[in-house]
């Protein structure tokens, strides 16, 4: 792309958190985006050789913005829109697959098993993979960070005790060594870092004006949705009815996992 071009197309576009769109000549949504700086972002789109980046290039006529005031807001739009317009060349995002999820069940000595299989619509997975090695790469680093053992999650077939036993980092649950819920526990603590917390929460952020404030609305561990409202706005009544009503999937659950892991609740 000219110069030109790129200043056309980037013309009032700001250095701000939120969601972009691209359309083609015939006013279509081929692109959706967003980004902690649309305007920075729309370059790099505007610049790249990457082949992708360059049929977005060839198409883009027009583009518009929507400021979000944080970047978990920008992550859960960009998510709710990607599904509901399908553009073209967000293909690999509308199609993601989570072909895989993390189970938890109870073996006969009375341990608790982490297990990897093929997602089951009757049973409530903890995590959710696109490939059974992605899970089991998963599976390997819960095991390590909370001291579990991989024989017992199927991760490894000795006939006595685990590796990681002989490195003391299994405290000797398949041997019989630890006791059933003296492992659980630490089993349970993953399952509880893994889950979005329960009861009626307003996640509040900065908002898209200094007068007003973000909202992210969780109840009872699912995701409702998000909304605005001004800042100075305290009544959980007046908050529920600025959120806009958004669906709770894997995807939105994913991007709700990994902030509570990095800002815990």
């Amino acid at each position: 792309m000219t110069k030109e071009q790129i200043a056309r197309l980037l013309e009032g576009v700001p250095s701000a958190i939120g969601v972009y769109y691209i359309y083609d000549k015939n006013d279509v949504l081929i692109y959706v985006g967003k980004s902690i700086d649309i305007r920075n972002r729309l370059l790099q789109h505007f610049r790249s050789t990457d082949f992708k980046e360059r049929k977005i290039q060839g198409a883009a006529y027009r583009v518009r913005f929507e400021l979000t005031g944080h970047e978990l807001l920008a992550l859960l739009y960009e998510s709710d829109l990607i599904k509901k317009h399908q553009p073209f060349y967000n293909r690999a995002q509308r199609r993601t697959y989570y072909g895989f999820g993390l189970y938890l069940e109870t073996n006969p000595s009375g341990y608790q098993v982490l297990q990897v299989e093929a997602l089951d619509s009757e049973r409530e997975e903890l995590m959710t993979f696109s490939s059974h090695q992605e899970g089991k790469e998963q599976l390997f680093k819960i095991v390590e960070t909370y001291q579990l053992c991989q024989k017992i999650n199927r991760l490894q077939t000795y006939t006595r005790h685990c590796f990681q036993y002989m490195l003391k980092t299994c405290k000797g649950a398949c041997i019989a060594q630890e006791l059933p819920e003296d492992y659980n526990r630490r089993v349970q603590e993953f399952v509880a870092s893994s889950e979005l917390p329960l009861g009626e929460i307003f996640l509040e952020f900065l908002g898209r004006t200094p007068e007003e404030k973000g909202l992210v609305y969780l109840l009872d561990g699912q995701y409702k949705g998000f909304g605005y409202c001004h800042k100075r706005v305290r009544s959980e009544k007046k908050k529920r009815e600025a959120i806009l009503l958004k669906a709770d999937n894997r995807d939105v659950r994913r991007i709700l996992r990994r902030y509570f892991k990095c800002n815990p609740f």
